[in-house]
């Protein structure tokens, strides 16, 4: 039986995911900004309803995923859980925002639905999360990218990204504040915060190599359990340099974890 998506957002995530969707899901509803909503309707010729808000929604969609970014997820995902649907989360460093927290972890508790935080340009999530259970003692991330991959950023407040020659560090700090500053770049701070131990405690260095080519993401956490070290060097989508291709692919699991009786 095919089951229906409805995605938030369709820029050049939202487009990967589409073009990857697994066998048994279909791409049902897409919810837009009002300025593009008619430039969206173009890609499908009537095969998906593009809609501008939740409400507009009659049916229940068997998954949401949110491809928009923190202001998307901001914007919609109260409606969603308080619909009793489940929302999987890419832009997770929305979350910083413990108001906002606040208020999709009411309306997921009062409508019964549920938050799915995906883990997006990283991996090892899984393993973080278990090792909180013991106790952490610390957890930090690194961040290197080219310069293309931060302009457009704050990035461009602390450093001439045109400039920069060698391996740089321009900022250090907590995940919650990386999240804030960095929206398009950081929800891999908000992740590992999330799994971890949380916002403020999780310590943060990001760095621009302009001889790089990947992002390349490197955690590292000790306690109870133990200790270990993550490296992923990730390829950037094409059609954007600011998100991660791995981040696309894991929307694209979540949509098959819906899809299957037995998963990872």
């Amino acid at each position: 039986m095919t089951k229906r998506l409805m995605m938030i957002g369709y820029g050049a995530m939202g487009t990967e995911v589409h073009r990857l969707l697994p066998e048994g899901m279909e791409l049902a509803w897409v919810v837009v900004p009002e300025a593009y909503a008619a430039a969206t309707c173009t890609p499908w010729a009537g095969r998906a309803e593009v809609l501008t808000s939740i409400d507009a929604c009659e049916e229940a969609p068997d998954l949401v995923v949110e491809c928009a970014g923190q202001p998307g997820l901001a914007e919609h995902g109260e409606a969603v859980l308080r619909r009793g649907l489940t929302l999987a989360v890419v832009a997770t460093g929305a979350l910083a925002d413990e108001a906002l927290y606040e208020r999709l972890a009411t309306a997921a508790r009062e409508g019964g639905g549920r938050m799915q935080l995906l883990s997006g340009a990283v991996a090892g999530m899984d393993g973080l999360a278990a090792a909180r259970e013991g106790g952490l003692d610390e957890v930090t991330y690194e961040a290197c990218k080219a310069p293309r991959s931060w302009k457009g950023s704050h990035a461009e407040q602390l450093i001439d990204l045109d400039a920069v020659t060698e391996k740089t560090v321009f900022f250090e700090g907590d995940a919650g504040e990386a999240a804030r500053l960095f929206p398009a770049n950081s929800n891999v701070a908000a992740t590992i915060a999330l799994a971890g131990v949380g916002m403020r405690d999780t310590r943060v260095k990001l760095i621009v190599d302009p001889d790089t080519r990947r992002n390349t993401h490197r955690i590292h956490a000790q306690g109870r359990f133990g200790e270990f070290t993550i490296e992923l060097n990730g390829h950037p989508l094409e059609s954007n340099p600011k998100t991660s291709t791995l981040a696309a692919l894991s929307v694209v699991r979540a949509c098959r974890q819906a899809l299957e009786p037995v998963s990872f």
